[in-house]
């Protein structure tokens, strides 16, 4: 158990040092590794892609509430736009664990591993839209985009920024409030996807878990990310960030690729 342990504390600082320094969220990282971990530590093959994005939207939950902080202390948080967004979210991302239960862990594993190889293009070749004239959020409007965005975060256990940012860019937010109420987002969806994961995985039978949520790798990924978020931020300055996400974006094709190949 040390040895696992010692590799989840290494996965949450390089999950935290990505998130700080080129704005994506953990999720992209952790549940590919966990399920490589957990496949070695001989977790039941059926639901190792289950164990890995239960427990992958559950680490979200501490880094969201610590980048949230931060961001509000810096006034950049739309809380108005959050509360609108937010009940789709959490909803959505209920529905995203019982559409991810209903899946075996091959497709959730081939379904992840589409969803890497669309954030490596949009990580490489893509633009965020420009910034614009505000334009309104009507409840009804915010309840829709918020409900997909939430089940797709579910599905494959991440914080939605990836969407979530484009979004707001696109209805005129400037893009640091974008990426600031973003994160504050990051939060319904975990609870409301750690929630899903957990009650319909309750037949699982594992040490130390509860329904699809492996509390080990939990806390060791989410000490370790929170810690090391700050740093990543610190590196934005020092570091060619845009060569980075090119880096970045190339390494989801491969690990995307063999994902869905796999």
């Amino acid at each position: 158990m040390e040895i696992y342990l010692f590799a989840y504390l290494i996965l949450g600082l390089v999950a935290g040092l990505l998130a700080g320094l080129l704005g994506i969220g953990g999720g992209l990282v952790i549940v590919p590794v966990l399920i490589w971990l957990f496949t070695l530590q001989e977790f039941d093959q059926s639901v190792v892609a289950h164990i890995a994005v239960g427990s992958s939207l559950a680490t979200i939950i501490p880094t969201a509430i610590s980048s949230t902080w931060a961001h509000h202390r810096k006034a950049a948080v739309d809380w108005r736009v959050f509360g609108r967004l937010a009940p789709g979210l959490v909803i959505g991302a209920f529905l995203g664990a019982m559409f991810a239960d209903r899946l075996t862990s091959h497709w959730l594993v081939t379904v992840f591993g589409l969803f890497l190889l669309l954030v490596g293009l949009q990580m490489a070749w893509g633009k965020l839209p420009p910034e614009g004239q505000i334009r309104g959020l009507s409840r009804e409007l915010a309840f829709i985009v918020g409900s997909a965005i939430g089940t797709v975060s579910g599905v494959v256990g991440i914080g939605g920024g990836t969407m979530t940012v484009p979004f707001l860019v696109w209805r005129g937010k400037r893009l640091p409030q974008s990426v600031a109420t973003s994160a504050a987002c990051g939060l319904p969806i975990a609870v409301g996807g750690m929630a899903g994961f957990i009650l319909f995985g309750l037949p699982l039978r594992l040490e130390l878990a509860t329904g699809y949520v492996y509390w080990p790798a939990v806390a060791a990924v989410s000490v370790a990310s929170v810690l090391a978020a700050p740093a990543g931020a610190a590196l934005v300055h020092v570091l060619p960030v845009s060569v980075l996400k090119r880096v970045f974006a190339l390494l989801l094709f491969v690990v995307g690729g063999k994902l869905v190949l796999s």
